[in-house]
């Protein structure tokens, strides 16, 4: 096909894509100018802790779903076969730990950000290590975000690269800015819709194109990409279900666990028990977008392996060639190539939006908040708008810089999480389940965790490019098509490696797991060498008392001595009150029967209801 026939987009194409961005547009407009206004840093930054489970998980999945999913999962799948999909096991733990875990104990806490946990645990030094590597981790995955559509569709269509990243940037920003976390959220639930109902028409059309569900079975099946369970235990194999069901439960943990723009839509539920509602609903929205990915790869696998398109495809990335299947196969169809654009670029906005708003409250409430006590809600408010233009400008910046890794961008992404986001993953850990760990400990911990994971993360790249073969020869029969595509998609394909080489080839998705547990080890050796910390010493609800359930069989004495068991929200108000709230309208101090009524008074319900149920 000439490809100066895929530049062409009809009216209705042009119109459903503009549609995208001028709804976007009107919902921040619409939430500027109703309810407060964004007036107020808690309506801007948490919807007034308002909103309700539905809405709350399609922002969570949306926020996820972005467009290096919907480009890199089908050109993973196309190239590797249905492997990937196993990483489907790993939604279920990395959901229900999130909802019966992180939630209960960073809500309780009422906080806004979830390094404001890391100040409460352990100190202040700690909490800002915690902000500013997740500041660097979201900074840089937002650069892959922005980019990836971007610079798929100039490869394909000729749209024009930066024009399109300035576009993409520039809405998001505007509507961010104006509306604040609810019209973040609900823009989020506008292009979830538009996400699932790209992919959709791909995947229908694709199959009828192709000739029906069996012939596409047929050929996906005849060209060995239907994989089996792979239970081969070596940690350097890029994907088998050990790296994708129990690495990426790690992986999951670090996104759904302590990642900020996840975290902070568990805290502006309007209870506890809808923030955990919207983890629960957040599976089978997670089951449905990994499927529609990776039944749209087979599709895609089963039109391109009928016939020689070596000439076509030679001179696309593996990211690019999904969006040329996509507009060949949507050609002479008005409206659904440009709705496809629109749910890819839906996927963008979701991603970037929540990175924007999510940087904006941790730079607030963790690095200007707690240095100028003082300051007006007004000039609060104004300055984390300015903050979110910020990070919006900055994103720019990051996609220009995007286009020097080599990976794809699945691939990329997912990397990005694995070694930034374990350690991150780590230091709550360590908080949460270890009692005795104390702050330098944490800071040792963290700064190890990241020095392991770029010293592998950097020799990962240097051994992949000195291992790359020499490409495939320009031309080749039809035989032997579906080593040349997969070759081009796959970009690299190493040797079996040896000595350093073989560390240096850890697969990916154990990244966040191994960088998890080098934070918890250093943290915990360095801990008890400089003193660990004791009970009273420990912020009241800031443990989650996993010791203590899994050594159940101990003696409650001997239990409670190692453990260090405080059961959430337990005195926590008290731990909060300063020294002449511990007194009562006389003077005199409370009594222990009057401080524990006075705590309930003190506490927001969830926490009572705990309390009483521990």
């Amino acid at each position: 096909m000439d490809r100066s026939d895929l530049k062409h987009f009809e009216v209705a194409d042009y119109v459903i894509f503009a549609v995208l961005l001028a709804a976007s547009m009107g919902i921040g407009l619409y939430y500027a100018l109703s309810g407060g206004r964004q007036r107020t840093t808690q309506e801007f930054l948490m919807a007034d802790r308002s909103m309700r489970s539905l809405p709350v998980s399609l922002s969570l999945i949306a926020s996820f779903q972005s467009a290096v999913a919907i480009i890199g999962v089908p050109a993973e799948i196309y190239a590797h076969g249905t492997q990937y999909w196993f990483i489907g096991c790993a939604y279920i733990l990395g959901l229900l730990i999130p909802a019966h875990v992180f939630i209960p104990v960073l809500y309780r806490l009422r906080i806004s950000s979830a390094y404001q946990y890391l100040e409460l645990r352990f100190s202040k030094a700690v909490r800002i290590c915690g902000t500013l590597t997740f500041i660097f981790q979201m900074v840089v995955y937002m650069g892959v975000c922005v980019y990836t559509p971007a610079f798929a569709l100039n490869a394909v269509t000729g749209f024009e690269l930066w024009g399109t990243v300035l576009a993409t940037g520039l809405v998001c920003t505007v509507y961010t800015t104006m509306g604040g976390l609810k019209a973040v959220i609900w823009t989020d639930v506008f292009q979830t819709v538009v996400m699932f109902a790209g992919q959709l028409a791909v995947i229908v059309v694709g199959v009828q194109r192709t000739g029906g569900v069996s012939v596409v079975w047929k050929n996906v099946w005849e060209g060995d990409r239907i994989s089996g369970l792979n239970l081969n235990p070596d940690p350097t194999e890029r994907h088998t279900f050990w790296t994708l069901g129990v690495g990426g439960v790690f992986l999951m943990l670090s996104l759904y666990g302590v990642n900020q723009a996840q975290v902070q839509r568990y805290l502006s539920a309007r209870t506890e028990k809808e923030a955990i509602r919207s983890c629960y609903m957040v599976f089978p929205s997670l089951q449905l977008a990994l499927a529609l990915s990776c039944v749209m790869g087979l599709v895609m696998y089963a039109w391109y392996c009928r016939e020689d398109h070596s000439a076509e495809l030679g001179s696309f990335s593996s990211d690019a060639m999904v969006i040329y299947f996509v507009m060949t196969m949507l050609q002479g169809m008005p409206g659904l190539r440009g709705l496809f654009v629109a749910c890819l670029f839906s996927a963008a906005l979701s991603t970037i939006s929540s990175a924007f708003n999510s940087l904006a409250t941790v730079t607030m409430e963790d690095l200007i908040k707690p240095y100028f006590p003082t300051m007006t809600e007004a000039r609060a408010t104004l300055l984390s708008k300015a903050l979110a233009s910020s990070y919006g400008l900055l994103c720019l910046a990051m996609a220009y810089l995007t286009h020097l890794m080599g990976d794809s961008v699945l691939q990329v992404a997912l990397k990005i999480f694995g070694m930034v986001g374990g350690p991150i993953l780590g230091l709550f850990c360590l908080g949460m389940f270890f009692p005795w760990a104390n702050s330098i400990g944490a800071v040792s911990g963290l700064g190890a965790g990241l020095a392991v994971s770029l010293w592998i993360g950097i020799g990962s790249i240097v051994t992949r490019k000195s291992s790359m073969r020499p490409p495939p020869p320009p031309h080749c029969h039809a035989a032997n098509m579906t080593f040349v595509i997969q070759t081009a998609l796959s970009n690299s394909t190493l040797s079996r490696p040896s000595g350093l080489r073989r560390f240096y080839s850890l697969s990916y998705m154990w990244y966040s797991a191994f960088n998890c547990f080098t934070v918890i080890l250093i943290g915990l050796i360095i801990s008890f060498l400089t003193g660990p910390m004791k009970e009273e010493d420990v912020t009241p609800g800031t443990i989650y008392p996993l010791l203590g359930k899994l050594l159940c069989f101990l003696p409650e004495r001997l239990k409670k001595k190692l453990c260090c068991v405080t059961p959430l929200g337990q005195t926590l108000a008290a731990a909060q009150r300063s020294p002449q709230q511990h007194k009562d309208s006389n003077g005199q101090a409370f009594t222990e029967q009057e401080e524990e009524e006075e705590t309930e008074r003190f506490l927001p319900a969830p926490f009572v209801e705990y309390e009483t149920a521990v």
